[in-house]
């Protein structure tokens, strides 16, 4: 599960125009929370479409270690088998997450309001990703902590006998900090509220409900949203059927729009509101993306999404549209390339703190394949047009996206796009290059020539 392994550099180039019908990969983020609320749950949960990545089977090596009964069936579904709120065992062994941002803050979020001692270790990527934001609200929850010098991995918790409720404002437009808190104050007697002024995505929150926990989202007068949780529920389990991807589905989608003759369909693509700014800002650039078979499961809106290359057009991504869409800047920068004229993309600053720092890696990245940009501390500017150079070696900083999305810039591009490590992609998208292989795509082990 670790990144630290010699680095496997990986070419594409173009190939015939992007041709078929496709499933992406289930969602990380309700993977990650099926896992998580099923081991929480007392009795047998079931999950079809779990994302079989090594991001979501580290988190499944978590829930093992505290009790959790996780096992794949014959039909490729997952059970869990949960031991109930309140009764996490204690871990014998450190907790490996790998590359797992999503994973170990959520995780730290369970196990800080239980009475257990847990230690969190990572790889080179996730060592450098600031915890604080997790961790301050834990200690104010009565958590005691000893993390690295800024509050990075590796960290070790022990959670108090009796977590205290808290009322927190989230300070960062973050979905993982939310729902840290909101999961710590699952095992903390009394309301657990958390304040958040920019929305982010609510996955959590949906699923909580259906599993059975008594919450409410409402608007304050400043018009932020309240979310009141009230602790130690008795949580149910669920049958789950997990969405594709719409950050996953965001590398098909580009893909198509910019190789030249493409038509794909990407089916059964998760559409909840706070994860489809991709889609809403490629439709503005003129993108030819028609959603088909809209449909609910699980509380969730997902449909099938037809893509067809298009002229793209550059514009202004308003700001208050990063929250839902920060992971898919990477591949938007891409799209960006290929538009006629300029595309400015603000409000970025939480780019600076993922796998990566996307915002320079990503601007690097234009930068090695002949693609003029400029970079500000929060902000991209990407000039584009009909004909992207291509050429350059992307170094990718263990960063999966950041190696996928160059890799879709080198199906169009008119030389191919080498990236340092493709071996990472196994992240989240394990069958990446076999999916796009049988749409149309190219692909190589090690450099090109051209590169």
């Amino acid at each position: 599960m670790s990144h630290d392994s010699a680095p496997a550099p990986l070419t594409s180039s173009m190939g015939t125009p992007l041709t078929g019908t496709i499933r992406v990969p289930g969602d990380k983020s309700i993977s990650h929370r099926s896992l998580m609320f099923g081991t929480l749950a007392v009795g047998r949960t079931t999950v079809k479409g779990l994302l079989e990545s090594e991001d979501v089977l580290a988190t499944a090596s978590a829930m093992r270690a505290v009790g959790a009964r996780i096992e794949k069936q014959p039909d490729g579904s997952y059970t869990v088998d949960g031991i109930g709120l309140g009764s996490l065992l204690e871990p014998e062994h450190v907790i490996d997450f790998g590359n797992a941002g999503t994973g170990v803050r959520l995780t730290m979020g369970i196990f800080g309001s239980h009475n257990i001692a847990a230690t969190f270790i990572g790889d080179a990527s996730l060592s450098k990703r600031p915890m604080g934001r997790v961790l301050n609200p834990l200690r104010d929850m009565g958590t005691n902590v000893i993390a690295r010098d800024g509050d990075r991995l590796p960290a070790s918790i022990r959670g108090p006998e009796q977590a205290l409720p808290l009322t927190y404002r989230v300070p960062m437009p973050s979905a993982q900090v939310k729902s840290a808190v909101l999961l710590a104050g699952l095992n903390a007697p009394g309301e657990t509220v958390v304040i958040e002024p920019i929305p982010t995505r609510d996955h959590t929150e949906k699923m909580l409900a259906g599993f059975g926990a008594e919450i409410s989202v409402s608007l304050n007068e400043a018009g932020e949203r309240v979310i009141r949780l009230k602790g130690q529920p008795e949580l149910k389990p669920q049958n789950i059927d997990v969405p594709g991807d719409p950050s996953s589905a965001g590398f098909p989608i580009v893909a198509a729009l910019t190789v030249p003759g493409s038509d794909v369909i990407i089916g059964n693509v998760l559409l909840n509101e706070h994860r489809t700014g991709l889609i809403t800002t490629l439709i503005e650039m003129g993108g030819d993306i028609e959603i088909v078979n809209r449909r609910e499961t699980g509380g969730e809106e997902v449909g099938d999404l037809r893509v067809k290359a298009s002229r793209l057009k550059g514009i202004t991504v308003p700001a208050t549209r990063a929250p839902s869409m920060i992971d898919e800047y990477p591949v938007l920068a891409v799209a960006a390339a290929f538009a006629q004229g300029d595309t400015f993309m603000p409000g970025l600053e939480e780019l600076r703190v993922k796998e990566s720092d996307r915002l320079a890696a990503v601007a690097r990245g234009l930068e090695a394949n002949g693609i003029p940009c400029v970079e500000t501390e929060d902000t991209l500017t990407v000039t584009g047009g009909a004909n992207a150079i291509g050429g350059g070696t992307v170094v990718t900083h263990l960063d999966h996206r950041i190696a996928m999305a160059f890799l879709v810039l080198g199906m169009a591009a008119h030389k191919p796009v080498t990236v340092d490590d493709g071996a990472v992609i196994a992240t989240s998208f394990p069958d990446f290059t076999a999916l796009f292989s049988g749409l149309g795509a190219k692909f190589a082990a090690g450099a090109s020539e051209a590169a």
